[in-house]
């Protein structure tokens, strides 16, 4: 038959001496996982704590429960707790108590406890109701119990990477589609009319339409009588550069003779009376 394994318990105080019967109800007290009587030789008993100087003769992960009686606040530092935390198993507990007097309010001393134990990174800290510890008269006891994390210091676990499923598009090549000729009516059917464009707007060279309005009838009519095309008087150009100088610059067969000055590639202005007899 395997042996049952044993837990292993370490009572700190800061009194000179502390009974074996404390020692035992302490144990018994500290939770019902840990209800069985630990054996004479897996106790550590250490008094007067506080002359260790916050260290702990113990080897590191090596106690199951650890018990901290104090008649007052000191022996608690926060280099012992640090020691605790060192010695206690993953998952070991903490019980801690101390002593007020009748007359005081235990609620500040709880809750200063508790403070401690949880900035030393203690979890499921919380107050208990127990018997005093040690038989001192006119005092009255507060206990605070705490666990050390299951993890230890630089453990690591592999997280399962959470994939994103995508929904499949269901497509279905049956599925209804409108005909988009469907949505035509009858008047977009129908081949638009393109307005008519009088001669006046068509061609290179615009002519004057019937019934013109616009002044370009004159002005062709000026032109015939000139002897000049439509183009020479819209465009007029020179070879001897002379033309729009004037008929004092002009030859004698030049096309322009008569005209007014003008600039090369711009139209030639006419005023209404040039051709019109001097009386």
């Amino acid at each position: 038959m395997a042996a049952t394994k044993k837990n292993r318990a370490l009572l700190l105080t800061d009194a000179a001496a502390a009974p074996v019967s404390a020692v035992s109800s302490a144990v018994r007290d500290v939770g019902v996982e840990l209800a069985a009587a630990v054996a004479d030789d897996d106790l550590l008993v250490i008094t007067q704590a506080f002359s260790l100087g916050g260290k702990l003769p113990v080897e590191s992960v090596s106690m199951d429960v650890i018990i901290s009686v104090s008649i007052t606040l000191e022996l608690l530092q926060d280099q012992l707790l640090e020691e605790i935390g060192r010695v206690l198993k993953p998952g070991g507990k903490i019980l801690v108590q101390t002593y007020v007097a009748p007359t005081e309010g235990s609620d500040k001393q709880k809750s200063a406890l508790e403070r401690k134990l949880l900035m030393a990174g203690f979890l499921e800290v919380q107050s208990l109701e127990t018997k005093p510890f040690l038989p001192l008269d006119g005092t009255k006891s507060v206990t605070i119990e705490g666990k050390k994390a299951s993890w230890t210091l630089g453990s690591s676990f592999s997280i399962k990477k959470v994939t994103k499923t995508i929904p499949k598009i269901q497509i279905n090549d049956e599925s209804d589609l409108i005909d988009e000729d469907s949505l035509l009516t009858e008047e977009d059917l129908k081949k638009p009319q393109l307005p008519t464009v009088g001669d006046c707007e068509v061609g290179s060279t615009r002519k004057a339409c019937k019934n013109c309005t616009c002044g370009r009838a004159e002005e062709e009519e000026r032109a015939v009588k000139l002897g000049l095309t439509a183009e020479q008087m819209n465009n007029p150009q020179s070879a001897c550069g002379s033309c729009g100088l004037g008929d004092a610059f002009r030859c004698a067969s030049c096309p322009y003779k008569g005209l007014p000055p003008f600039k090369l590639g711009e139209k030639v202005s006419l005023s209404g009376n040039f051709l019109a007899a001097d009386i």
